[in-house]
């Protein structure tokens, strides 16, 4: 089943039970998706890989939001934003921890025989490639300093 068609049934049984935090976030992945397809000038779907970044953009800038939220003591504005995350993630693939991704990055150093923190740019690449939405960009990049240097 395509991400838009479980959004679709998604938003419908949010409707149903008034879950009005959760309509918000399904309604945005729906305006992300929509607008993902029409960027292409296409009406076909998007790819997976695709979904899985444009889902974890979405986490992205709410974990930001809800910072800001927290640090300027707005809790009122940071639990909603906390909320939508939670719905969102149900959308993505499952995170690995991050001494499962230190391990896969271990072993892409070990592979490659990359040294010293000029090679983290080849070392990010393939990391990315291999974690794909499996892990945050920010966990990877923390990692492989921590590892090259």
């Amino acid at each position: 089943m395509s991400l838009s068609v479980q959004i679709m049934d998604e938003m419908k049984t949010a409707m149903r039970a008034k879950d009005t935090i959760a309509l918000e976030a399904l309604r945005a992945i729906k305006s992300e998706i929509l607008l993902a397809q029409t960027a292409t000038g296409s009406k076909e779907e998007i790819t997976e890989d695709d979904e899985v970044k444009l889902l974890q953009r979405l986490v992205k800038t709410r974990k930001e939001s809800a910072r800001i939220f927290t640090e300027q003591n707005r809790l009122d504005l940071a639990e909603p934003e906390l909320a939508q995350i939670a719905v969102i993630e149900k959308f993505l693939p499952a995170q690995l921890s991050e001494a499962e991704v230190e391990a896969v990055i271990a072993k892409i150093i070990a592979e490659t025989g990359a040294s010293g923190i000029a090679s983290m740019g080849k070392v990010m690449g393939l990391a990315a490639a291999q974690l794909g939405g499996t892990a945050e960009g920010k966990t990877i990049s923390t990692i492989v300093k921590k590892l090259l240097t």
